[in-house]
């Protein structure tokens, strides 16, 4: 069968035509993927899967949430996600601990990479096993004084945000622990349960059981506000120490991310939905029932607290000789 011209040139003009009619839809007009860098099951995976769902209500379209691990600092999940399209239909979820990975030679990129949203995180305390001698902070660090470097004390891995909270703890009140490292928050409560190390310093999130179980003890909240667990008033160490507010307080930060790049369209149309979830009690009572305090901060906010982040964690690892590349070659200022 033969086409003339003209008919072909129509044909042309109407597949050009509906190109154009898709390419203008309002965003989003198809599903949104958002891939976790963390396992399933953990802080950043819940929490993603709590807002992601509360922002469907507010889109026309649903969010998948999947787990895309592995790498150094959740490397994987973000190259993954930098090499799709930054056209806001695949999303990263992250947290603060992600900062680490360019440094660490994982991620070839400073974290303004992304356009971060931030749901929130849970504050980190220092608590000793059930059975301690020590029941405030001011005993446990006075302990310290008196043999310094030698009472072991647990917080995850070095350069994690519970570890570089050890270290603002030992700077603000003049005391050295012995940091042991731990493979995660989980490994190093069970050391501190078991009697392996002296205290344990992880999130209220993570310790609420073992404190509600009897299986540790509360000392001191790592943050300006005391908290209440388990029918007790754990204290805010900066009550307890003046110095502390040079170098706390360091909270988490856990949410998600889309391209920098992105269009503004798509910022604004995901800004939207995001505060509307931040502002639901849906949020709200999650937040509550586990021990999470709500952020909500996206954008330039959001940049500048992953900024200053970035900067305290590289520097800090650094000078623990933690780190294949050198920070200043990504552009990262020191603190």
């Amino acid at each position: 069968m033969k086409f003339g011209l003209g008919k072909i040139a129509a044909t042309a003009a109407l597949i050009a035509g509906v190109g154009t009619a898709v390419a203008a839809q309002d965003y989003p007009y198809r599903d949104i993927t958002t891939a976790v860098v963390w396992g399933a099951g953990g802080g950043t995976d819940s929490i993603n899967r709590m807002i992601m769902a509360e922002m469907e209500k507010h889109l026309p379209v649903s969010i998948n949430v999947i787990n895309q691990t592995g790498g150094v600092a959740g490397s994987n999940g973000m190259v993954y996600v930098q090499n799709q399209a930054d056209d806001g239909y695949t999303l990263v979820g992250l947290s603060e601990s992600n900062v680490t990975a360019a440094v660490q030679g994982g991620w070839d990129q400073k974290f303004d990479f992304w356009y971060p949203f931030i749901v929130g995180g849970s504050p980190d305390l220092i608590s000793v096993p059930a059975d301690s001698p020590y029941n405030t902070l001011q005993e446990l660090v006075d302990a310290a004084k008196a043999a310094p470097g030698t009472i072991p004390a647990a917080a995850s891995g070095a350069g994690s945000i519970h570890h570089l909270n050890l270290l603002a703890i030992q700077n603000g009140a003049d005391a050295e622990f012995l940091f042991v490292p731990y493979g995660g928050s989980a490994p190093g409560q069970e050391a501190a349960i078991a009697g392996e190390v002296a205290l344990v310093v992880t999130s209220l999130a993570e310790q609420a059981a073992l404190i509600e179980g009897g299986m540790l003890k509360p000392l001191a909240m790592l943050t300006e506000d005391d908290a209440e667990i388990a029918g007790m008033t754990v204290p805010s160490a900066f009550g307890i120490y003046d110095g502390l507010d040079q170098y706390l307080p360091l909270k988490q930060a856990i949410g998600f991310a889309v391209h920098n790049s992105a269009s503004d369209d798509v910022k604004s149309a995901l800004g939207a939905a995001f505060e509307a979830a931040i502002a639901s009690d849906t949020v709200s009572e999650w937040a509550e029932a586990n021990n999470y305090d709500v952020g909500g901060q996206h954008g330039a906010e959001a940049t500048a607290i992953f900024t200053n982040l970035e900067s305290t964690f590289a520097y800090t690892l650094k000078d623990l000789g933690a780190t294949t590349v050198d920070p200043m070659s990504l552009g990262i200022a020191q603190p």
